[in-house]
This record gives C-alpha cells, structure tokens and sequence, in this order.
C-alpha cells in the first residue's frame, strides 16, 4: 500500500535480552516510560511494550506492572501504544494477552503462528550473570516452541479486537503470511493490515535483504498490494541495514533494544532513542519524511488514543 511517510517502531525492552546484556536495557516501569517518552521525541511514531519484573528484569505478563508505565507515557507522549502478546517464552496464551484485555491499546502486536523460539546461543557468550534466572531461561529455548495455534490466533483476534483494537501482525517466517492470508480470506482480519517481518531468530527466516524481498513478494500476492502496510524488525547488527532497505522498498521501520543492543559495530546503544536518531538520520538522509504519531494513526486506522483504558 503506498504511503508518503515512513513510521518509525521502537521495541522498548522486550523480553529476548536479559540484564547483564546491557546496564542500558529498561527494567522498572519508570525505566520503561523515560525511555518509551525519550524514544517518541526522537522520532518514533509507535511504541512497542513488554513488561520486566522491576526487582529482578525477567519478563512479566503482570497488567499491574504494565499500568505502572502505560498511564506515564499516554501523559508525556502522543505515541500510538503497541503493547505485546508475544510475552515471553514462560508465558501461557492466557498470560500473554492479559495485559492488552486490561489496557484496551490501539494496537497489539500478534505472533503469527507456532515456531521454535531459540534465543540460547545468547547463553553461549562469557558474562557476569547478574540473576539466576537468566541463562536458565535462555537455554530452556532449545527445547521449547512458542504457540501461537490457528484456535489461539482466532481468540486472541476476537477478544483483543473488540472495541476496535487493531494488530501488528509479526510474520518470522513465510508460512506466517499465509496463515494471515487465511484469516484475510475468512474476513476475521481487515484492511490495512499492518506486517511485521521479524528477521534473525532462529527458527525463522534469517535477517537477508533477499528474504524482506521475498516476504513483501509474498505479501503482494496473498494479501494484495494496496490491503496491507509493512515493516522489519531484524536482530542484532542487521537491524539499520534491513530497516534501509525496508524503507527503499517502500516499507517502515523498527528499532530497539529489543531487536538490537548496539548501535553501531562495538559500540552499544544507550538508550532506545539513540536508536531511533540513527535510523531517521538515514531515513531523513534518503529523503524520506517521518511520520508522526498522528500520521500513523490515519496510516493504520487506529482507534485513538481517547478510545484505549488507561
């Protein structure tokens, strides 16, 4: 679908990286809004949130930890807010979606399908471990798949669709698409769909420019050139390269600390909106304009922000 400005995510903290990773990774709610809030002045038109339990930073699907941060940044910021349903990967179906039915958001992101999930080479690396959970929970991946079953997907999209909560449908590999090409077909999604192409984990597709190349192909054929809008997520150092290419393509973008602890080679990002200033330099750079959050609401026929409850 063509569109004259590029909308720039940030995926604040996620729940893939642990601690002793980054001093700079958001842990506490006041750290997740301060960086949420200095990540939507920078440039960033969504915003991206999981939950990390404030004593230690593992994952939580906790609705109360959530809206210690949510009502912060709706206060400081017009951003859309995306808040997860992916979670973590000690999460159930249920817990992953219990903060979204509580906060009613804009938009929610929203797996396509069941995959492995290996996030444990990230244990492989010497570090002072901070927590002990956290290279547990990093090697538990090699034996752990992430549900996300057709009967999950159709729940998730009747409750968190009422009240006219949309979606950032989150696609690691090619089937995913087809899988939302099916729920197109049924009519239980609508137009515009936003896509994520998330790229670099393993189980899915690797972070190539071929295959953003051959995902957007995909898309146009299955779900129709003017139905949808797209974007990439990619891990690790790929994460500016496949977001240039991405916007060159006619696509958006995301950043984070989620997706990538670095800023550039050897050098680590500090903070989500130093993220965020690099890519709209390059997309500035290109001559692309940034949309605003006001933009990317008309972008993706969002609700408003009047209409979320917190």
């Amino acid at each position: 679908m063509p569109q004259d400005k590029v909308i720039i995510s940030c995926a604040i903290t996620g729940s893939v990286h642990t601690p002793s990773m980054s001093p700079y990774l958001p842990v506490t709610p006041d750290e997740i809004a301060q960086q949420a809030i200095q990540a939507a002045r920078a440039g960033a038109a969504v915003l991206h949130l999981h939950a990390r339990d404030p004593k230690d930073g593992r994952p939580t699907p906790d609705p109360g930890v959530f809206m210690e941060f949510l009502p912060q940044i709706k206060a400081h910021c017009d951003a859309v807010i995306n808040i997860t349903t992916g979670g973590g990967n000690t999460m159930t179906v249920d817990q992953r979606m219990a903060a979204a039915l509580v906060a009613r958001p804009e938009l929610c992101s929203l797996n396509m399908g069941s995959m492995n999930f290996g996030i444990f080479p990230l244990a492989e690396r010497e570090r002072d471990w901070q927590h002990d959970w956290e290279r547990p929970y990093l090697e538990a991946t090699r034996d752990f798949v992430f549900k996300n079953t057709f009967a999950d997907i159709e729940r998730l999209l009747a409750l968190l669709g009422e009240g006219g909560g949309r979606f950032e449908f989150e696609c690691y590999d090619v089937g995913h698409l087809y899988n939302l090409a099916h729920f197109l077909e049924r009519g239980l999604v609508k137009p515009p769909l936003f896509v994520q192409f998330v790229l670099g984990i393993l189980g899915g597709m690797g972070a190539d420019p071929e295959n953003l190349l051959m995902l957007k192909t995909t898309a146009d054929r299955l779900l129709g050139p003017d139905r949808y809008r797209f974007s990439v997520a990619a891990a690790g150092r790929q994460q500016l390269r496949l977001n240039t290419v991405c916007a060159v393509l006619g696509g958006n973008v995301r950043v984070g600390l989620e997706d990538s602890l670095s800023l550039a080679r050897g050098r680590p990002a500090r903070s989500n909106a130093e993220q965020v200033t690099r890519i709209r330099q390059v997309l500035e750079a290109l001559s692309f304009e940034i949309a605003s959050p006001l933009d990317a609401r008309r972008l993706l026929d969002l609700k408003g922000a009047d209409r979320v409850a917190f």
